[in-house]
């Protein structure tokens, strides 16, 4: 029997007949036509024709105009398509993402696709066991006003983050490539304060470098870096494709953990009728392709997606009936101390805390921002609240006071 990967679409439309729609769409992105095939054509096309799985109509009593939907789920032999995941995305959406509200929900891989992926190198796990850190949420820094800067400001940057014990800092992503602070070098010289810092805290931690520069040369600055000594990467994952991201993750000469950057979703995931819906896009996709770390924007802050899509996001990345390696969830974007107890509720222990401004916009320093992050996660579980926490220790108070507390 032929193995499909079934895709699930959210199509809006106020007077169609979805049964017909699915059809259309199941035999329109496969064999293109059907009725008109002779018999004989029939049988020997059959095994590549796509199957309507369901449709399921939503049309609630009263509904204002815009509101009819249905969910379409449509199977595609993997016959039709190679291994590799923009063969299956032009498949199922390529020419259909330009054919009206219809937005893409979900993909399920068959057993036959998947097997192409092997996902993470190294995975939630992994990464705890690289930092051993097993017991508490991890902490992750950003790297801030990077452009025009020189390596010894750099430097002292990622030495303060340090100091303050944090176990993830990451490049900024629009740190590219640039005659002041060259990748190789770059990577020298925050290794060397990494190690500074850890004779002060006994801490280790990761630096994802921003891995960038047109694709042919991806694969060599990634190993370019990992000889200069980085220990993770990040990459842009959209702006270069999920194929991108997968040669890297299964190349064995990057043997470093990759956090996948969210740049660029904004312009696919949003929208209700149109795009590619978030818990596939920054969920289930990067952790096939092969991201250990996946950032998205947090429901708390700035950058805000609703917290129902971020929750669907980190059920994808650590969904346990995926046979790859789960991901680290990283909600990001207006993080400050006084939302941990919010996000560990929220996302509880499997989860990295990523904060830029909420560590460098520290009153008393960058050190004292990441030490007041490490303060906030010890209260929350000992099951003390921020205010009795804030009340001995001065970084967290200050934090507190400046940006107040949510719970």
């Amino acid at each position: 029997m032929n193995q499909m990967c079934v895709a699930t679409y959210r199509c809006y439309d106020d007077k169609a007949d979805f049964d017909k729609k699915a059809l259309s769409i199941a035999v329109g992105l496969t064999v293109g036509s059907w009725t008109d095939l002779p018999e004989a054509k029939k049988a020997e096309m059959e095994k590549h024709l796509g199957k309507v799985v369901s449709v399921s109509v939503h049309e609630p009593a009263g509904a204002a105009p815009g509101e009819r939907y249905a969910d379409l789920k449509i199977a595609y032999p993997d016959l039709n398509y190679s291994r590799d995941l923009p063969a299956l995305l032009v498949t199922v959406f390529g020419k259909l993402s330009m054919d009206g509200k219809i937005k893409l929900m979900d993909l399920q891989f068959s057993d036959e696709f998947l097997s192409a992926f092997p996902g993470p190198k190294f995975g939630v796990q992994g990464i705890r066991d690289l930092l051993g850190v097993h017991d508490r949420p991890l902490l992750m820094s950003i790297f801030k006003s990077v452009v025009g800067h020189d390596l010894v400001n750099l430097q002292e940057q990622f030495y303060q983050q340090a100091l303050g014990g944090v176990d993830l800092i990451k490049d900024d992503e629009i740190l590219f490539e640039n005659p002041l602070t060259p990748i190789d070098k770059r990577v020298e010289v925050c290794m060397e304060a990494a190690r500074r810092a850890q004779e002060q805290t006994g801490q280790k931690l990761l630096y994802a470098v921003n891995v960038t520069g047109p694709t042919s040369g991806l694969a060599a600055q990634a190993k370019k870096a990992i000889a200069a000594g980085a220990n993770a990467i990040l990459f842009n994952v959209l702006s270069y494709g999920f194929d991108a991201l997968h040669e890297l993750s299964k190349d064995p000469e990057i043997s470093v953990p990759i956090a996948a950057h969210p740049a660029m979703a904004g312009a696919i995931y949003p929208s209700p009728h149109y795009g590619i819906a978030a818990p596939l896009l920054l969920g289930k996709l990067m952790r096939v392709a092969g991201a250990d770390l996946s950032l998205f924007p947090s429901p708390y802050g700035s950058v805000v997606m609703p917290k129902e899509e971020n929750l669907a996001v980190k059920a994808a990345l650590l969904d346990p009936s995926l046979p790859v390696r789960t991901s680290f969830p990283v909600p990001s974007a207006g993080i400050h101390p006084g939302i941990v107890p919010l996000i560990l509720k929220d996302f509880g222990q499997e989860v990295v805390v990523n904060a830029g401004g909420g560590i460098h916009g520290h009153p008393m320093g960058t050190a004292a921002g990441g030490q007041a992050f490490r303060e906030a996660m010890r209260a929350v579980a000992a099951g003390e609240t921020l205010q009795d926490a804030a009340a001995r220790h001065e970084a967290l108070r200050i934090a507190t006071e400046l940006w107040g507390i949510k719970q």
